[in-house]
């Protein structure tokens, strides 16, 4: 039966390993496009933004309503008559009005205020979509960049976990030859101290590989942050085909924070004509229809009813409004210079990032070849060392330490590795083109 009960186990284990579901990079930006909060929370502004720039919103529309209105009155009076002196009471007069229509409010004209205004709201639209690209964006690289941060945290995991089993296999040969005598007793300590020492590294990374599967699921945003998350690539790959020039390029054409700017820019002009319009006369029409009805308890007239319309036209302009409007156009000039400078500024910022990135990049391309040929010497070297360790050529302070510049090897170039990839990350961002790890 207990036999029969661990088959059952290991079966079901087996069956979920299977039904696990492994992650490529494309599958973790889809997810996270599709779920991501702060995402959602962006396109949400986005549409507010959309539903905003409508002909109505600005003010090209007129306005109507319809009202209603009921009132009463009810009154006792007294009355003395000049001639006879005789006072003549009232009591419980009730009068009623009844009154219904509808108004009209329309701005024809208000010095180009409205054309102004409709414009602002469709930058403001463009902006908003601006915004959610560089939301994606800033998502597509956030993920990217943990994505393989993780897999540099397993690949590290696993180099541990063979220092680890070097580090027992040399603990297990010094203390077979100590008990027969050929090391001697600090050289066991000495393995021992090594194998923990090891052994404590690679339980810290356990905790760097959970530390970065929880920020990955959170990019995702799945309800179940600390659950492991399988990935299908093993390395890093790099791209050593970027160009410089075709960065630079699409960068000064298409890079969401640099067309941000220009739309700033655009709009700090639009700005000026809405304030520059208060100097200009203005036109309003305004029309009404309507019926009232007047009921009267006393007097000659039992009720009185009217049906009709009314209508007009405003022209005028503002003469003098103690130079408000002048200060306004002077304030709103020099926003206009200083989105320009603002945009002038970006530019050459994001010029300057450039330049460094794509020098790290290079820079990290040919570590990264130097860091290869250091591992093969570091490996060869290690086999060496062995060898003679084995033979008893070879102290074990000297075997550490070719155990230690393989390992160092190792993390060099992996470090190098993840670091030419965010370079590579950082560039396409900045150009525009980080959409093309959805591909």
């Amino acid at each position: 039966m207990k036999r029969l009960t661990i088959i059952l186990f290991m079966s079901v284990s087996v069956l979920c390993m299977g039904q696990e579901r492994i992650y490529t990079l494309q599958d973790c930006l889809q997810e996270g496009l599709e779920n991501n909060y702060s995402l959602k929370i962006q396109r949400n502004r986005q549409t507010v933004s959309d539903n905003n720039a409508t002909i109505g919103n600005a003010g090209f529309l007129p306005t109507l309503s319809a009202s209603g209105m009921y009132s009463g009155s009810s009154q006792d009076t007294e009355t003395k008559l000049r001639d006879t002196k005789e006072i003549v009471e009232e009591n419980g007069i009730f009068n009623q009005t009844v009154d219904a229509g509808a108004n009209l409010n329309w701005t024809i004209f208000e010095g180009f205020n409205v054309t102004s205004t409709y414009k602002r709201l469709k930058e403001l639209k463009e902006q908003g979509e601006l915004d959610t690209r560089i939301a994606i964006e800033n998502l597509i690289a956030d993920i990217t960049a943990e994505y393989y941060n993780y897999i540099q945290q397993k690949i590290r995991l696993e180099n541990f976990r063979y220092a680890v089993a070097l580090s027992k296999e040399r603990l297990r040969i010094v203390e077979q030859r100590y008990r027969i005598g050929n090391f001697s007793g600090l050289d066991y300590q000495q393995a021992k101290v090594d194998f923990n020492s090891d052994s404590s590294a690679f339980m810290k990374q356990q905790e760097t590989l959970k530390s970065s599967a929880i920020v990955l699921n959170e990019l995702l945003a799945k309800e179940e942050l600390n659950t492991p998350i399988a990935v299908a690539d093993t390395s890093i790959e790099v791209n050593r085909n970027l160009d410089f020039d075709s960065i630079m390029e699409s960068m000064m054409a298409g890079n969401a924070t640099l067309l941000h700017a220009q739309s700033s820019s655009q709009m700090a002009e639009i700005d000026y004509r809405i304030t520059a319009s208060q100097s200009y006369p203005y036109l309003r029409l305004n029309a009404g229809y309507g019926y009232t009805l007047n009921k009267y308890n006393k007097g000659t007239n039992y009720h009185r009813g009217s049906l009709g319309a009314d209508f007009g036209l405003t022209l005028g302009i503002n003469i003098f409004d103690g130079n408000n409007a002048r200060r306004e156009r002077r304030n709103a000039k020099l926003n206009i210079e200083n989105v320009r400078l603002e945009q002038t500024n970006t530019e050459q910022a994001l010029k300057a990032d450039l330049y460094n990135i794509w020098h790290a990049y290079e820079n990290n391309l040919q570590i990264l070849d130097l860091e290869k040929e250091n591992l093969v010497t570091a490996k060869l070297n290690h086999e060496i060392a062995m060898e003679r360790y084995m033979l008893g050529d070879l102290s074990g302070i000297e075997m550490r330490e070719a155990q230690k510049s393989l390992l160092d090897a190792e993390e060099r170039l992996l470090t190098a590795r993840y670091n030419t990839k965010l370079c590579e990350i950082s560039l396409l961002q900045i150009g525009g083109r980080v959409n093309e790890y959805l591909q």
